[in-house]
């Protein structure tokens, strides 16, 4: 079991708020990066997302090397990059490349899942079934950046040698077991899909197989963070949360007023959204700080990955800045 003082990390959505462009979502992630890298926080992931308005982290690789150039120590990686809308090699390139222009920053989260619904995964030309590749692929992709390819001939320049690290993410017990058996740390997508969470990490740690990247089981699990100087400011930015939450299931495309909203968080839809963010921390920071730490047990994890989930860009902010002071992180 860990200590309950994991390192904190970021996982920014790039949110496109009600009223702003994706420029406004991508200029917010430069800012909390800044933020993050001077109040402590460990790395900062973007996950890969397509056809949703209210996130603008559709690229990844593009998205770091912006921030990147605008912050200096932080770590900043892919959480994840949804590998079956990919070639291992472009992504071995794309990664490679960043990973020599900022050397010792650069993350790779892998995830299985397309990142999108069915109909935008025909527009992204990819065939439901390249998933079923997924183990083969990180092979391939490990091997790139090793330099001990497994096609012959063909090498990652950019990328050869590198040696970027991988995670495997997930949100069931497939991906603890794909990264059990190649040795690899899992990252657990518990802040939207925690049921399988506690056995997911048990089979994880029960099975780890020791490799060249790590030597020992590594856990991040993923948590929301409601803080503010208030508990009752912070359940407002809890509940506007799920209000939109609750849209995005039923039409990802439309604005939906607060009294609309409540009516589907009544619904079956919206039982399944609270339970869905059934692995959040809510209040002050000092209750925030003690959620944190129960969390911490329950995931058997050795790092958090928070997703800040107030309403405005400067309510993330703030939250970001109460929970390193709670948490007692150390300003970089």
């Amino acid at each position: 079991m860990t200590t309950s003082r994991a390192p904190l990390s970021i996982l920014d959505l790039a949110i496109v708020g009600p009223g702003e462009t994706a420029a406004d979502g991508l200029a917010g992630t430069v800012a909390t990066a800044q933020a993050a890298e001077r109040l402590g926080y460990s790395r900062i992931w973007y996950a890969e997302h397509h056809n949703m308005p209210a996130i603008a982290s559709s690229a990844p690789a593009v998205l770091i090397a912006h921030v990147a150039a605008h912050t200096s120590r932080i770590r900043l990686g892919a959480g994840g990059v949804m590998l079956p809308n990919h070639a291992p090699l472009a992504i071995a390139e794309q990664y490679g490349t960043l990973a020599e222009l900022h050397p010792g920053r650069i993350d790779l989260g892998l995830g299985r899942a397309p990142g999108t619904d069915q109909v935008t995964l025909r527009a992204l030309r990819r065939d439901p079934q390249d998933s079923e590749r997924f183990p083969q692929d990180v092979l391939e992709l490990q091997g790139y950046f090793s330099g001990d390819t497994r096609i012959p001939g063909v090498h990652a320049t950019p990328g050869r040698g590198t040696n970027v690290p991988l995670y495997i993410l997930g949100s069931s017990m497939f991906g603890g077991s794909l990264a059990a058996a190649l040795g690899l740390p899992h990252g657990f997508a518990s802040h939207f899909a925690p049921d399988e969470l506690e056995r997911s990490v048990a089979y994880y740690r029960a099975n780890f197989q020791p490799s060249a990247q790590l030597d020992a089981p590594y856990v991040v699990a993923g948590v929301n963070v409601f803080a503010a100087a208030t508990t009752e400011e912070a359940e407002a930015h809890l509940l506007t949360s799920q209000r939109r939450r609750v849209g995005l299931f039923v039409d990802r495309n439309r604005r939906f007023t607060d009294e609309e909203a409540d009516e589907l968080l009544a619904s079956r839809h919206g039982l399944h959204v609270q339970a869905m963010a059934r692995c959040s921390a809510v209040g002050t920071p000092e209750q925030v700080a003690e959620q944190l730490e129960a969390f911490t047990k329950q995931a058997d994890a050795d790092e958090l990955m928070v997703v800040f989930g107030g309403p405005t860009l400067d309510a993330r902010l703030h939250a970001a800045e109460l929970t390193a002071g709670a948490w007692d992180l150390h300003p970089g």
